[in-house]
């Protein structure tokens, strides 16, 4: 079984979380742990007309995000890695400084200190310097930074299309196979 923290920051982008979670109960062995930030209920509200229930509907487990004696907080608790999705500019801040405000925070910080993936999909343009600066230094630490950008060769068209193709290619960056998304190479038409 592959246990997958899945942090939902404040950032616009709730609808990439939504898709993410579905895909991610499609494949296998999988197992999601949700951790959604505060700051993302009111973008949840504005963005689907809902409450955090479309998101936790998809978690096998879902923690506050005020608890920082949850599970994912310790080093000992065994997971695949962590998908932060949407990742608002502050928590990416706060993860490259290694100031742990939240449980998202935390767990990310426990993640690249035990060697794990993380994966980051910040929300913001333009960027400016600051921005890029945190993702430089969350990159050094051992973090992937994956902005939402779909592929085109593939001929999808529809957004529930390019988000499963990119699920995928978040699976892949956690070593976890699956049949999310067809790959370069495949019988591309």
């Amino acid at each position: 079984m592959h246990r997958i923290i899945i942090g939902v920051s404040g950032a616009c982008g709730m609808p990439i979380a939504e898709e993410l979670l579905k895909n991610i109960l499609k494949v296998p062995n999988t197992e999601t742990h949700l951790v959604i930030s505060r700051g993302s209920e009111r973008v949840l509200q504005s963005e689907c007309h809902s409450g955090t229930e479309i998101l936790t509907r998809y978690a096998h487990k879902t923690y506050d995000a005020k608890d920082m004696s949850a599970a994912p907080a310790s080093g000992a608790w065994q997971n695949a890695g962590m998908i932060i999705c949407p990742c608002s500019m502050s928590s990416l801040a706060s993860i490259a400084s290694g100031a742990g405000m939240n449980l998202i925070h935390r767990s990310a910080d426990v993640t690249l200190k035990e060697r794990r993936p993380l994966i980051i999909a910040p929300r913001e343009t333009p960027l400016n310097l600051i921005h890029l600066r945190n993702m430089q230094l969350v990159t050094e630490a051992g973090a992937t930074i994956m902005p939402f950008a779909p592929a085109f060769y593939n001929n999808t068209t529809s957004f529930k299309d390019m988000m499963q193709y990119f699920s995928g290619r978040m699976l892949d960056q956690l070593h976890i196979e699956h049949n999310l998304c067809l790959r370069w190479g495949d019988d591309i038409h």
